[in-house]
């Protein structure tokens, strides 16, 4: 089964955040040109202790599946030879994927010819293992009834709209997705602040916000639903006392409805 695009898991706290960059191909080809070397070189120039994790190759829409697969395939392994000759640091078990055309692709065709780098800083690397679990190993050790919070995915004051940030939390959901085919989840919003008697039209909005994509990237609608609880199941009691309780509260979390 092909693999639908994770960008990265977003750390939280004091853990270093990984993070990721573009590197673009011209059409039909998969040799890095100027401008990509360029950009490569100079991400190296900053000269930190940079470790490379995932690298996400995608073409655009022109051709056959099984040809752009191929192609996304070969300009991963190219970057992956550019990043070994030129001794920056490669994770021992990193993730490689093509994705080909079959992504949610932009417009603008020349953006869909990338590569993603996906890296973080080597510090970071034994804090992450102990501070977070991925949301795949959360599922996988899940059971029916089970609710999981997504992690680090904010939206903007009073709205249904992502922060640019978290939208890698979206892509680990959906590759958790098409990893676990008989998978079904509900998808439920939760908000804080406001007073029970509230509409919950914005928890219900984010849900839904967060559906529509899984939609848009051709996850079944008979394996989710969505729906708000506004300020109904709070982690800390309403009024909350500082930020940090407030965030905890306005928060999106799954429940598995349905495991293999």
């Amino acid at each position: 089964m092909k693999k639908i695009l994770i960008i990265v898991f977003m750390m939280s706290f004091c853990v270093e955040a990984q993070e990721k960059f573009n590197v673009y191909f011209d059409f039909d080809k998969y040799d890095l040109n100027e401008a990509a070397v360029k950009k490569i070189n100079t991400w190296i120039a900053e000269g930190k202790d940079y470790e490379v994790t995932k690298l996400y190759g995608f073409c655009d829409w022109k051709g056959t599946s099984q040809y752009n697969d191929t192609l996304a395939l070969k300009r991963v392994y190219v970057v992956y030879d550019f990043l070994k000759a030129t001794k920056v640091a490669v994770k021992k078990d990193i993730e490689i994927r093509g994705f080909g055309k079959d992504f949610e692709q932009s417009k603008v065709q020349g953006e869909n010819r990338r590569v993603t780098l996906i890296f973080q800083e080597k510090k970071g690397i034994a804090t992450v293992k102990n501070a977070d679990l991925q949301l795949k190993k959360q599922v996988d050790s899940s059971k029916k009834g089970d609710l999981i919070r997504l992690p680090n995915l904010y939206f903007y004051n009073n709205s249904a709209k992502i922060v640019p940030k978290s939208q890698p939390v979206l892509y680990d959901l959906l590759c958790v997705l098409v990893d676990n085919p008989k998978l079904k989840i509900e998808i439920q919003g939760h908000i804080c602040c406001k007073l029970p008697n509230e509409a919950e039209s914005v928890s219900a909005a984010r849900a839904k916000a967060i559906y529509n994509f899984l939609i848009l990237n051709k996850i079944d609608r008979k394996r989710l639903t969505y729906k708000g609880y506004g300020v109904t199941r709070p982690i800390y009691t309403i009024p909350e006392k500082n930020a940090l309780e407030e965030e905890e509260n306005r928060r999106v979390e799954i429940l598995i409805l349905e495991k293999e």
